[in-house]
């Protein structure tokens, strides 16, 4: 092995591994921070030209719903149902793509996935 190869403060390999640690280790606190700031947030969504709105957290939990009493029709259950499903789900969907938007931006497109 050649003089000083793979020993750290020494050039060569060990000088590339504690700078990848490093930066691993950056990524991580980076991830546990965003992670934690997107469970924080909230998104709303809102079906049937806003007669529903849903509103869940960044940990994909249904926070509140908002039906507009125009929307509750005794003789239409069906419709009602159809508008609350279309409101949290598209909140969860806004909830996954912000998460996934961060995620890309902290690992840089290294094709990680969570």
């Amino acid at each position: 092995m050649a003089k000083g190869f793979g020993r750290p403060g020494m050039g060569g390999m060990g000088g590339i591994n504690m700078n990848m640690i490093k930066q691993a280790q950056k990524m991580q606190q980076d991830m546990q921070k965003m992670q934690q700031e997107l469970q924080e947030k909230e998104y709303t969504a809102q079906a049937g030209g806003g007669v529903v709105e849903a509103v869940v957290t960044g940990k994909r939990e249904l926070k509140s719903l908002t039906i507009d009493p125009e929307a509750v029709d005794p003789e239409d259950v069906e419709m009602l149902q159809d508008l609350i499903v279309a409101a949290v789900n598209e909140a969860i969907r806004k909830a996954d793509s912000d998460a996934a938007s961060s995620m890309q931006q902290i690992t840089g497109g290294l094709g990680l996935s969570f």
